[in-house]
């Protein structure tokens, strides 16, 4: 065939290293009748790529990689440093993780080295570079994908070199142990060190500092994104395809600097048939990281599983609405793990694009539906962009901070951000933007459960709010520093100086008896939390009318220059936060319709989404054109259960 693949891509994963080369070919020719255009290879085949040190074979992937181009399918091609083969960890055992009771992991599973170890790393570099040196630039290749689901799993590598290391970070980020033990206040129990190399790592059985808990996952974050930003080192010279890393969805770990020395945003997830909606949390946060369109490089096709089939049934058609997902909210590619279920070892129960024995699952139909669906599309993907007017910040550091000092009972950090400032906002285009992100172009800024104002936000968002912005802010924000600790002369750092508010009360648990409204007498539900406020220049938007906090602010509001500030004293209901933030939503639908409006140069679309398995409905303002159909749309659009409807808005006859 040898047609270039273009996006959107529609793919999976897989295994080459498998299959016998008669099998290779018969796969292939079942992607091309599947809609599949993509597909990434060898993030598992170090032992078939380098059998024994230093003796190398990329011979069988080249014509892998050939075959693939002939049939005109794109490939990601995987570095395959998360499963180092048996001569490596035989040779080198110190390559192995060590878990916090000081036993190494075994052989025999993936992501388990310890990325600290210099063995380790120039291993990786040096496969890794052989690599590109064989393959960076086959024409097939399309881009890059470093390790597998990086991540500081079971809290890290608790191994001599790694409590090391964390002692000179520590060294470096506080300069002295005094700075240290002022900063973490450990006179409380007798906890004062006196040296840095009295400092170790943390365990779970044990009652540990919050703050000493914070450091140790943020010191094996930036050993992670060193570790992989080698790897992006030892193959730049040799490529010039896009390089990313497959990222899962834990906040915890960064998404911004993580990618901020790669190329193309990447990410794995698997939510159950009802979390489908939400998976659209983690393109609008991936989004706004990169110009570059993001890539889901792994999510599941038919059903999740490992020694057996889990996560519960998805009905017919979920299949179909997920892979629509990422490409609506603004990326170019969806791959399931994956293409062809395993004949043995791991994960056997795992769903895929076709079975074992090559037999397509009967999802390969909703995937070749969505591919003919992309095709149609596609000039109008390529020509449009999401942009948003509501930004909502979404931090590591407060993540880090709520998992080690939750506060409030049960507190999840991305679960509360998800349900109580997102999802009030699925009928709108909404960035969730990590603190260092330019706020140009939004006009109102949610930062709710923010921990801690980062590095210049202050005095960035300062400058936005008077230029116009609205920074509608809290609760529980600007309360602690980037350690987990908390202010000693005030309950914010400068939150009460910036919104004119003094904090007389404060409330982290669950209140029925407290009720508020706003000042012009419509209902106002608050939860979580409450922060009853003295006004100190600023004005009252709410006010609580019963309970503890009677006659005290609930939400206040100051004007800055141009904009405003409005900080809240607990978690406003969804037709509050909505009417607090004043922007009107792309169109008026069911509560089961995901909305994302596209643009471009003389383009307007919007691309309707159900969710939920139900009927719904779209309120259009104007005429549309069904860009899949042509059919055209005005008023009232009724959309069927699982369905995804695109629109391009037209000239009225």
């Amino acid at each position: 065939m040898n047609k270039k693949a273009v996006p959107p891509y529609i793919g999976a994963a897989y295994y080459p290293e498998l299959w016998p080369a008669e099998e290779v070919a018969a796969d292939i020719q079942k992607m091309h009748d599947a809609g599949v255009n993509c597909v990434r290879v060898g993030e598992f085949a170090w032992a078939r790529m380098e059998p024994e040190e230093g003796k190398f074979d990329f011979d069988w992937l080249k014509e892998v990689l050939d075959a693939m181009q002939a049939a005109g399918i794109a490939v990601i091609l995987c570095t395959p440093t998360a499963t180092p083969p048996k001569w490596l960890t035989d040779r080198y055992p110190e390559t192995l993780r060590m878990y916090s009771n000081g036993k190494r992991a075994q052989f025999g599973g993936r992501c388990h080295v310890c990325k600290t170890s210099p063995v380790m790393r120039e291993k990786n570099r040096i496969i890794s570079q052989k690599l590109a040196e064989a393959l960076g630039r086959h024409p097939a290749v399309i881009g890059w994908q470093l390790d597998n689901e990086i991540f500081h799993y079971d809290d890290g590598c608790f191994c001599p070199l790694c409590a090391a290391g964390f002692q000179s970070y520590l060294e470096k980020k506080y300069r002295t142990i005094e700075v240290l033990n002022r900063s973490w206040c450990t006179g409380r129990w007798s906890l004062t060190y006196r040296s840095f190399a009295d400092v170790i790592p943390p365990r779970h059985d044990t009652w540990n500092h919050a703050s000493l808990f914070v450091e140790w996952i943020r010191f094996q974050d930036e050993t992670i994104i060193s570790y992989i930003r080698e790897q992006a080192e030892a193959i730049r010279p040799y490529t010039d395809a896009p390089i990313g890393t497959d990222m899962m969805v834990p906040l915890e770990l960064s998404h911004e600097k993580m990618n901020a020395d790669l190329d193309v945003v990447q990410i794995n997830h698997y939510e159950r048939a009802e979390q489908l909606a939400d998976t659209a949390f983690l393109y609008d946060h991936l989004r706004p990281l990169k110009e570059r369109p993001f890539w889901c490089t792994e999510t599941q096709a038919g059903w999740n599983g490992s020694f057996f089939a889990a996560n519960g049934p998805r009905p017919q058609g979920n299949c179909y609405v997920n892979t629509w997902l990422p490409i609506a909210k603004g990326g170019e590619m969806n791959e399931y793990w994956l293409w062809r279920a395993h004949p043995s070892g791991h994960e056997l129960a795992h769903g895929a694009v076709l079975s074992t024995a090559g037999r397509p699952y009967e999802v390969a139909g909703e995937i070749r539906r969505a591919a003919d669906d992309f095709a149609a599309c596609r000039a109008f993907l390529k020509n449009t962009k999401v942009r948003s007017d509501i930004a909502v910040h979404c931090s590591a550091t407060a993540a880090l901070n709520y998992r080690f000092a939750p506060m409030a009972e049960g507190f999840d950090y991305r679960e509360r951000l998800l349900r109580d400032f997102w999802a009030p906002f699925k009928h709108y285009n909404v960035d969730l933007i990590e603190t260092s992100h330019p706020l140009e172009g939004y006009k109102v800024v949610f930062s709710p459960y923010l921990s801690t104002l980062e590095g210049d936000l202050k005095e960035r968002i300062l400058r936005w709010v008077e230029e116009g912005g609205t920074w509608i802010v809290g609760p529980m924000s600007d309360c602690m520093t980037d350690y987990a600790a908390k202010y000693t002369d005030a309950p914010y750092s400068c939150l009460e100086e910036i919104a004119g508010v003094y904090t007389r009360y404060q409330y982290l648990l669950p209140d029925p008896a407290i009720a508020a409204q706003f000042e012009d007498g419509s209902p106002l539900t608050l939860s979580l939390c409450y922060d009853a406020y003295e006004l100190r220049g600023a004005a009252a938007l709410a006010t609580y009318t019963a309970g503890r906090f009677a006659g005290f602010t609930a939400v206040a509001e100051r004007c800055i220059g141009a904009g405003r500030v409005i900080v809240l004293g607990g978690v406003p209901d969804a037709d509050s936060l909505r009417a607090l933030a004043g922007v009107l939503p792309v169109a008026a639908a069911s509560d089961n319709v995901m909305l994302v409006s596209r643009s471009g140069e003389g383009i307007e679309g919007v691309i309707a989404i159900e969710t939920e398995n139900e009927r719904g409905f779209v309120e259009l303002e104007g005429v549309y054109e069904d860009v899949v159909t042509r059919a055209r749309a005005a008023g009232r659009l009724e959309l069927a259960p699982y369905s995804v409807t695109v629109l391009r808005k037209v000239e009225e006859d």
